[in-house]
């Protein structure tokens, strides 16, 4: 990367991505700026749809369909980052269908406000989150991808869910989305109206909850993942789980109201969770067992297990 392409893509991550930043920074260096290039390239579509801008929603689709294009080489890119990602995607082989998925989910974003079904919704984190861990994966060269590639992402499906549920409140607010699902929500009894007036009933604790176990799931089956990545990237990934899964343990002590106050990290809290981190990673060198010792994410019941497919079940007490 030349020196605007460097600059450019730091700032967009250090401004707009301050949980996942600290751990790009203990990246190895020869993926670390990649990374700022492909968070850049994230933000900058973001933008268009969510930004201040006066783009109208066809103007807005026109830009993200000019995005996916230099993006993927077929057009010439005016902006530095846009133009250092698709010579990233051409050197480091990162497949068209995650670049499309990924901008298909943007597009999403401009006409679509509710989700009904949580399988509705991973189809659109399927793009936002999911594509973006297969991206990360490509520019990190893992020995067998293969194996990785289910629990990258899960790992980027559990970050995104970990914002929608810390974010429901400014979603609902200022973009007028709500990324629970509805389904989620009439099992428990919640409207949208509520949730816009802010209305934290025991009702829509019992949703976020919900919602929270589920994430969880995902975390853990991320994670376990992990130890298939190379070395020198494992400790950076390992640590951007245990930042994000520790906004559970914020909604968690705010007994599941995110309505009236925004879970977020301190400062000095991310610097002591990479602290413990690193000690019990120097400990272990085993990804499971050190985010079972250091992460927010509750540990299984002893009458608990998890199937193959990430699901849990309970074995029948023989007491």
């Amino acid at each position: 990367m030349n020196e605007s392409q460097r600059q450019r893509g730091k700032a967009i991550h250090r401004q707009t991505g301050q949980t996942f930043y600290y751990a790009t920074r203990l990246l190895p260096e020869r993926i670390r700026e990649q990374t700022y290039v492909l968070y850049g390239f994230f933000r900058i579509a973001d933008e268009v749809v969510d930004g201040e801008t006066d783009l109208d929603d066809e103007e807005k689709a026109a830009e993200l369909e000019s995005l996916r294009a230099t993006a993927l080489g077929e057009e010439p890119a005016d902006d530095p980052v846009v133009d250092a990602f698709s010579e990233l995607r051409a050197r480091e082989g990162i497949p068209d269908e995650e670049v499309n998925a990924f901008i298909d989910a943007m597009l999403a974003d401009i006409g679509t406000d509710r989700y009904e079904t949580f399988e509705d919704l991973r189809g659109y984190i399927r793009g936002s989150a999911a594509a973006v861990g297969n991206m990360m994966l490509a520019i990190m060269d893992a020995d067998n991808p293969g194996k990785a590639r289910p629990h990258a992402m899960a790992l980027g499906e559990a970050f995104q869910l970990t914002n929608f549920i810390r974010d429901v409140d400014e979603d609902i607010t200022e973009l007028d989305r709500i990324y629970l699902p509805m389904e989620t929500l009439e099992q428990y009894g919640v409207t949208a109206d509520q949730i816009r007036r802010g209305e934290c009933t025991p009702a829509f604790r019992e949703a976020i909850q919900a919602e929270l176990v589920r994430t969880e799931r995902l975390y853990r089956d991320g994670v376990r993942g992990i130890e298939h990545l190379p070395s020198d990237c494992q400790f950076a990934v390992l640590l951007s789980a245990v930042l994000y899964a520790e906004h559970h343990r914020l909604i968690r002590k705010q007994e599941f109201d995110v309505l009236t106050s925004r879970p977020s990290l301190s400062r000095r809290r991310k610097l002591w969770l990479i602290a413990r981190t690193w000690w019990h990673w120097r400990r272990f060198r085993d990804p499971v067992a050190v985010f079972e010792r250091v992460s927010a994410i509750p540990e299984l019941d002893r009458t608990t297990t998890e199937r193959a497919d990430g699901q849990e079940h309970t074995i029948p007490s023989t007491d």
